[in-house]
C-alpha cells in the first residue's frame, strides 16, 4: 500500500526532470534572446559606421570647397596662379603640422613596458651575480 512517503518519492524522479527541461528550455531562451539583440546592435553599428563614413567623406569635400573659397577670395587681390599656389602652400603647411604632431603622439603612446624590462634587467643582473648583491 502506497503511503505519502512512498508517493513523495515516486514524484521527486519526474519533477527533477521536468525542473531539468525547464532550465534547459530557458537557456535556450535566454541564448536566442542574446543572438537576436547582438545581431540587432551589430546591424545598428554597421549602419552607424556607414553613415559616419558618409560623413566624413561630406567633410572631406567641404575641406576642398573651403580651400577653393580661400583660393578664390586670394584670386581676387593676386593673380589666380598665385592665389592657388599660395593655397597650396597653406594646404601643405597644416597637412605637416598635423603629421609632425601626429608622430610626436604616436612616439608618446608607443606601448613600451618600462617597467618589465626594468625588471627583467634586474633579474638578469641578479642572475649574473648569483644572488650576491
Amino acid at each position: 500500500m502506497p503511503t505519502r512517503e512512498t508517493e513523495a518519492n515516486a514524484g521527486v524522479g519526474p519533477a527533477a526532470k521536468q525542473v531539468a527541461e525547464h532550465a534547459s528550455s530557458l537557456a535556450r531562451l535566454e541564448l536566442e534572446l542574446a543572438l537576436l539583440e547582438l545581431k540587432r546592435k551589430a546591424a545598428a553599428l554597421g549602419i552607424g559606421i556607414g553613415l559616419g563614413f558618409g560623413a566624413l567623406l561630406f567633410v572631406l569635400f567641404a575641406t576642398g570647397f573651403a580651400f577653393a573659397t580661400i583660393a578664390a577670395a586670394l584670386a581676387t587681390a593676386v593673380s589666380t596662379w598665385l592665389a592657388l599656389l599660395i593655397t597650396t602652400g597653406i594646404v601643405l603647411g597644416l597637412a605637416g603640422v598635423l603629421a609632425v604632431v601626429g608622430v610626436v603622439l604616436i612616439q608618446k603612446g608607443r606601448p613600451v613596458p618600462e617597467q618589465a624590462i626594468e625588471e627583467a634587467r634586474r633579474t638578469t643582473e641578479a642572475l649574473k651575480s648569483d644572488g650576491n648583491p
